[in-house]
């Protein structure tokens, strides 16, 4: 196991780093906007001259994130690359290869409210029954308070049907209005535990993160920095890409509040899902 240094400040160790590249939820936002202290390490990292990559989970296409950043007052521009999942998603879902090459083109939307941005301008038609639906879909969980089992009548009858689960990042918890709540992967996960096909798209998978990488040149020497050990942190150690663990994310109820990173903590988070940062700082900020 790598050691993991506790750092305050980012600035401390860009110099070793030519390509940061940053989640989104509970890195850049912990659902309401974008955090000042966030916004200040974009900032930062441009006037140095570094290349800024963003890759996220999120079922957001690449333009709905952009209008996020710019009414953050953040311009799009600052990015040499943004990626999502949701970009990935619509782009396969549109070449109909791999697993989704036999999916149908009618699907049961499942979770919070419908966001259609991925089947946009594509050949899938939504339906309320399960029973005319060729595959289940979901991109968000209804709400903060959702848990596991008020999901579980609609899984076990798409189960019966023998229904493929297609679900949009595999997080397991995420930020919704500022607080920490079920994700979607925790509901595909389920499913699978039931004995359904699911088909999950997102980190930590290291064609997702290449989708990003891949779309810049010199990108030298890259840091990853996320809050998720499972998503963000065990990718980046596919990759051989050193990473940053933002403390005060998913992990907050674990890792703690601190100022100060509780580096014995996060070993032991780490130990657990056998994915170690090289740092961990409480927040992104400059």
């Amino acid at each position: 196991m790598k050691m993991i240094k506790p750092i305050v400040n980012l600035n401390k160790i860009i110099d070793g780093y030519d390509t940061f590249l940053l989640g989104y939820d509970g890195v850049l936002t912990e659902g309401e906007g974008i955090l000042p202290e966030a916004a200040g390490a974009i900032k930062g990292l441009h006037d140095c001259g570094k290349k800024i990559l963003l890759l996220t989970n999120s079922h957001l296409r690449v333009a709905a994130i952009a209008g996020i950043l710019q009414a953050n007052n953040i311009p799009p521009s600052l990015f040499s690359c943004i990626m999502s999942a949701g970009e990935i998603m619509h782009y396969q879902l549109k070449v109909r290869s791999g697993d989704f090459s036999a999916l149908g083109n009618v699907y049961y939307h499942l979770g919070g409210i419908e966001n259609s941005s991925v089947f946009y301008g594509l050949d899938y038609q939504q339906t309320a029954s399960l029973e005319s639906a060729h595959f289940m879909y979901m991109n968000e969980v209804s709400g903060t308070e959702d848990t596991i089992e008020q999901y579980l009548p609609s899984l076990e009858h798409a189960a019966s049907l023998g229904l493929p689960f297609v679900c949009t990042g595999n997080d397991t918890s995420t930020f919704k209005n500022g607080k920490i709540c079920l994700a979607p992967g925790a509901v595909a996960e389920q499913y699978a535990i039931m004995g359904g096909r699911i088909i999950t798209l997102g980190k930590p998978d290291s064609t997702i993160f290449n989708y990003c990488l891949d779309a810049v040149e010199g990108k030298g020497n890259v840091l990853v920095i996320g809050d998720n050990i499972a998503t963000d942190i065990k990718g980046a150690c596919l990759l051989g890409l050193d990473s940053v663990l933002v403390s005060k994310g998913i992990h907050v109820n674990f890792l703690g509040e601190g100022y100060i990173p509780d580096v014995a903590k996060a070993r032991d988070l780490s130990n657990s899902y056998d994915a170690s940062p090289n740092y961990v700082i409480s927040k992104l900020r400059w």
